[in-house]
């Protein structure tokens, strides 16, 4: 991450002072999150009990900003001590306003999930340590409601634990917050009002499936019941605007025949409507945002036509996306690198991909997005490339993976305890997934040694399992059977999270650096 401009560069004695004075209150744990805002020095105490710390000169209004108690800080300065409030997490954005999550367009981005709300330092230290800061733009709040309702997160708790971690950090470039896989306009007002600035609209419930093998008759019904007045168009009208000639996307042509155009606008013509609504919602609101269209958990490949047809009537609307998360081929499944299956294999998804990206270059232009993006090592080097860098990396499950390899070497315990648990926890929470790991390849913990734990990390079926249950864990016996253990464990070692995960999340970044 690039550094600042030496603090001490054009300061009176006095500010210099301030600043040695901070940097040996703060101690070496916290000097990685002291900035200076005015005349004012900022950082995070660190430990199991953060705090908001902010010194300054007696009668700075800074010290009016923040809720906490102020007292001597020495050297005739005045110490404020906060609790890591909404209030203070606010107040926070507004002094440093870098940590203010704001539109990233059409940078080449990551998004972060972090389930706990504990693992952003980890994921900037990637960034920095990689020399992918200033490269891929982070977005560090990455939450879906779904993600939150289980794990019991709100989204303003999401954003303001990203807003924690950041500074927590040091970090000094821009952020984003991704409210993920929205639903309603209900949930998308929650996460307008909390501060999240990038939308990914899920409109799953109404893509047609049946399209994909219906015949002509059933079609043609199909066809029919589309709500063409939302739309704002007809059957006729869509023909002759995508049938009387071949798309020119740029290095190629796409034509569409009317079979195509008829599926394409039966399996995603209500996503459409549906999109449009929300999206709605988000500019009457006069917020800054940008939209994320995420059709990638449906049961069939995304096909050029369905993706071509897709884009077009987006654009006529008036719907601009920034990114568009297709059903690639092949099975990308959470937290496991990228497998073939009867829809393609590695060498069909990059040729797919070409066409993919030749459609968001040539019709946005706008980021391929890459759902499920977590540990897909085989598929990075492909897409960076097809995309120039036109793409948005989506990864979440697999900072939670990260803190269960922490805790595999922190408390072991506590490890096997929740091994044994999401054993028993999978079949009922892979119903909303597409995971086909099979539980009974899993060993149970009484048959582990404490050195074969991490071990399991690196298992396809033993990740799925526990990735999948993250929900159960975290909330089971009403939250109290193994959070507050989990919290504590990763809070007391909080280095030996953020190690882990820095070396993990390399891997997930580096393709994406520009040389």
């Amino acid at each position: 991450m690039p550094p600042e401009a030496d603090p001490n560069t054009h300061r009176s004695d006095a500010d210099r002072a301030l600043l040695e004075r901070a940097r040996g209150l703060a101690g070496e744990r916290a000097a990685r999150s002291l900035r200076l805002s005015g005349a004012a020095a900022l950082w995070l105490r660190a430990g199991d009990d953060p705090a908001l710390m902010v010194l300054a000169r007696p009668g700075d209004p800074v010290l009016d900003r923040f809720d906490g108690t102020v007292a001597d800080g020495g050297d005739g300065l005045r110490l404020l001590v906060g609790g890591t409030t909404p209030g203070n997490a606010a107040a926070l954005r507004a002094e440093l306003p870098n940590l203010r999550p704001v539109p990233l367009g059409l940078a080449t981005s990551a998004g972060f999930g972090d389930r706990l709300g504990l693992a952003t330092p980890g994921h900037a230290l990637a960034l920095e340590r990689t020399g992918a800061a200033g490269m891929v733009a982070p977005v560090f709040a990455q939450q879906s409601i779904r993600e939150m309702t289980r794990t019991r997160r709100a989204p303003q708790e999401v954003v303001d634990d990203a807003t924690w971690g950041a500074f927590a950090a040091g970090w000094r470039l821009p952020v984003g917050a991704d409210a993920d896989h929205q639903k309603t306009a209900d949930d998308v007002r929650a996460c307008l009002a909390a501060g999240f600035t990038l939308f990914t609209v899920d409109p799953g419930e109404h893509v047609d499936d049946a399209a994909e093998r219906a015949d002509a008759a059933e079609l043609r019904a199909r066809l029919e019941r589309l709500p063409w007045r939302e739309l704002e168009d007809d059957w006729e009208g869509l023909k002759r605007r995508l049938l009387g000639a071949p798309l020119d996307l740029g290095d190629r042509e796409l034509a569409i025949s009317e079979e195509e155009l008829t599926r394409a606008a039966v399996k995603y013509g209500a996503a459409i409507a549906h999109t449009l609504s929300l999206y709605r919602v988000l500019a009457a609101s006069g917020a800054p945002f940008e939209l994320e269209l995420s059709v990638d958990e449906t049961a069939y490949p995304t096909t050029l036509p369905e993706h071509a047809y897709v884009a077009a009537e987006l654009r006529r609307l008036g719907v601009a996306v920034v990114s568009l998360a297709p059903r690639f081929v092949g099975r990308f499944e959470k937290g496991v690198d990228f497998r073939p299956d009867a829809t393609g294999d590695l060498a069909t998804l990059a040729a797919t991909l070409e066409g993919h990206a030749a459609i968001a270059r040539s019709m946005g232009p706008y980021k391929l997005s890459l759902h499920s993006g977590s540990d897909k090592f085989s598929v990075y080097p492909i897409i960076a490339e097809l995309t120039g860098g036109l793409v948005h990396l989506k990864t979440a499950g697999t900072s939670y993976l990260e803190a269960l390899r922490a805790i595999a070497s922190i408390d072991p315990a506590l490890f096997r305890e929740i091994l044994d648990f999401a054993r028993g926890r999978y079949d009922t929470d892979k119903a909303s997934y597409h995971d086909s790991a099979q539980v009974a390849k899993v060993p149970g913990a009484s048959s582990l040694k404490d050195s074969d734990l991490a071990g399991l990390l690196e298992d396809f079926d033993a990740r799925q399992v526990l990735h999948c249950t993250f929900g159960s864990v975290l909330t089971a016996d009403d939250g109290t059977k193994f959070r507050p253990r989990f919290y504590a464990a990763l809070q007391r070692d909080e280095e030996v999270y953020y190690n882990v995960l820095e070396k993990h999340m390399k891997r997930h970044v580096s393709p994406f650096i520009t040389k």
